[in-house]
């Protein structure tokens, strides 16, 4: 790839979408393999100037003048400044509730504009997500003009802890009588707190975006508990986000996923080493035993032992050794540059490993065992891990992110169909933006150059374990797909609600339905396959086929081991599907399995 120029797909433009699906997403997963989203430099070069220049030059810059520390360049006078890391946290939180950390710009599916977030949240009459249809006061699908009260209240709340100089603590002073700089201004904290709770009760996409599930802690720890206490507390929440994480690496999705991502990293310009994390390229793409290596040694093992050597470690150069694959393994993440582009995060997760670990060590009385109370020990453990294993027992009650299972690859999906012409309805739905066909036309891009562009990324879904299935799902109901266009959800969805980080809660039936709303889909004219996490226990993933226009008209299984068995673009047909329910009286346009010549057994029989 060039500077300017992308790797585009080696197809004739003006005759590769008159192809049927099955061989496009085979050109184009065989691309990936090689190449990834084949996106210029340029725009990796955009994210790395955003991440140092403004994330950590300005953070730093930022967090050490308004604590009276610095200069921001010696960081040896400031790394283990207690302030300086809780700055640093509430600064990732505003870039995040904004909307111009993870989630961003062109590798999000951002194209113009490329900043998703405030654009959409701080505007009355966007669509909203309640989590809870139960919870009073929180009806509707509509953001109001209460709802951006809530939003920005919380933006000020946080921008202020963050400008605020520090105040002394009792409790920092006993541990270091040194410090002047103090703790950060707990004040406005609690403010920040009650709005971000406010706010998920009402629009969990803010929630979701803002990471509560791991920054809501932490600025909970940093405004009740006193400073020991604090810092292990804060130990016990980056060990569970790491163990939770490796943890949701067992089973058959996450070798799934390595080689996608390294295919797609620019820091890997060798095409050697991108296809030997698969099989047998061209012929199968399947993981290769070195991407199930990477997996599950470099991936699930390093997650899960390295973090607690960190937190029962009481040596010095034991530590600084699991310090240091820690930040190796985050600087990994980001030089994959994952679609999600969870960049600012990793960086903060590999300095926390530093200032936590390093800092304040444990053979200095910050371990988990010098914690104040046993009690308070066990309930912020207990804490902690009741949405991991919530979510990992029930992923339908709980979102992924909550679950702790970033990025591997077991996640709640969907596929988007559009009958020829429909995807143009969206385009009624209040948004600052347009769809992303017409983005990335505003660009430059010629119709079907864009088209194609759209169209790989729902190549990339069908490199994942999950991606088998919905195009089963797809090619069971559509008998004329061919002729659809199809969406990967995940990209779509930003641009209906400004934010996705692979969740598929966040445009499963409310979505749909908000969307309903406005565009008025006729029965027939967009079908949604969606399908949910794999519980922990369970062998097979549960899907829902959607006509938004009707509601769900099945529901069924899969199991894992056949989704993994089968080539990216089903050469044999699709996976076995178990239905469990489906619509009686089906008001849909769209025909049933019978059009593609299916058996009575539901086995693949069409030419």
């Amino acid at each position: 790839m060039g500077f300017k120029t992308a790797d585009a797909p080696p197809v004739e433009v003006d005759t590769f979408l008159e192809k049927p699906l099955r061989e496009r997403m085979k050109t184009l997963a065989l691309h990936w393999v090689e190449y990834g989203f084949g996106s210029p430099k340029m725009i990796h070069t955009t994210y790395i100037v955003k991440l140092v220049v403004f994330y950590i030059i300005g953070g730093t810059a930022l967090t050490t003048w308004t604590s009276g520390l610095g200069p921001f360049w010696d960081v040896m006078s400031w790394w283990d400044e207690p302030i300086v890391y809780q700055k640093l946290v509430l600064w990732t939180v505003l870039l995040e509730a904004v909307g111009i950390a993870g989630s961003w710009g062109p590798l999000a599916g951002k194209f113009k504009p490329m900043t998703g977030g405030i654009s959409f949240w701080a505007r009355p009459g966007t669509i909203r997500l309640r989590p809870w249809r139960r919870v009073p006061f929180t009806s509707g699908d509509r953001r109001t003009v209460f709802d951006v009260f809530l939003y920005l209240g919380f933006l000020a709340s946080v921008t202020a802890a963050v400008l605020q100089p520090g105040v002394p603590s009792e409790s920092l002073a006993a541990v270091l009588p040194d410090n002047t700089a103090g703790l950060v201004n707990t004040a406005p904290l609690i403010p920040a707190i009650v709005l971000l709770v406010l706010i998920g009760l009402r629009d969990k996409t803010i929630f979701i975006a803002t990471r509560s599930e791991q920054y809501l802690p932490a600025m909970l720890f940093f405004t009740v508990l006193p400073f020991g206490d604090m810092v292990i507390a804060l130990k016990l929440l980056i060990v569970s986000v790491w163990v939770g994480a490796g943890v949701s690496k067992f089973g058959r999705h996450f070798s799934n996923v390595v080689p996608p991502m390294v295919s797609n990293s620019p820091c890997v310009p060798s095409r050697w080493v991108k296809r030997a994390h698969y099989r047998d390229f061209p012929r199968d793409i399947r993981p290769s035993g070195l991407a199930h290596f990477m997996a599950h040694v470099g991936g699930t093992f390093v997650e899960i032992a390295t973090p607690l050597v960190l937190l029962f470690s009481t040596n010095y150069w034991l530590t600084l050794g699991a310090v240091a694959l820690m930040v190796l393994f985050h600087l990994f993440i980001t030089s994959t540059f994952p679609l999600a582009v969870p960049l600012e995060w990793n960086i903060l997760f590999g300095y926390a490993a530093v200032f936590l670990f390093l800092g304040f060590p444990n053979w200095q009385g910050h371990a988990v065992w010098d914690m104040s109370s046993p009690w308070l020990a066990a309930g912020t453990i207990a804490g902690l891990m009741f949405f991991p294993v919530l979510g990992n027992l029930r992923p339908d009650l709980v979102s992924f992110l909550p679950s702790m299972r970033q990025y591997a690859g077991n996640w709640a999906s969907a596929l988007w169909a559009f009958a020829p012409g429909a995807e143009a309805k969206l385009n009624r739905v209040k948004r600052p933006t347009t769809n992303q066909i017409e983005q990335l036309e505003a660009m430059g891009y010629p119709p079907k150059v864009a088209e194609i562009t759209m169209q790989q990324t729902a190549a990339w879904r069908s490199m994942h374990s999950q991606g088998r299935g919905l195009f089963s799902l797809l090619y069971k109901h559509i008998p004329d797909v061919d002729r659809w266009s199809v969406r990967e959800a995940e990209f779509a969805c930003n641009s209906l609600v400004g934010f996705n980080f692979g969740d598929g809660h966040l445009h499963n039936e409310d979505l749909l339905a908000a969307v309903q709303t406005q565009c008025d889909f006729a029965p027939g004219e967009f079908i949604v396959v969606w399908v949910e996490s794999q519980a922990i226990h369970s062998s097979v993933q549960r899907y829902k086929v959607i006509d938004v226009a009707v509601g769900v008209i099945e529901r069924g299984t899969w199991k894992v081991a056949d989704a993994v068995r089968e080539q990216p673009w089903l050469p044999n047909g699709p996976i076995p599907l178990e239905v469990t329910w489906s619509r009686p009286s089906r008001r849909s346009a769209v025909q049933h399995s019978s059009a593609l010549g299916q058996d009575t057994d539901g086995q693949w029989t069409a030419s």
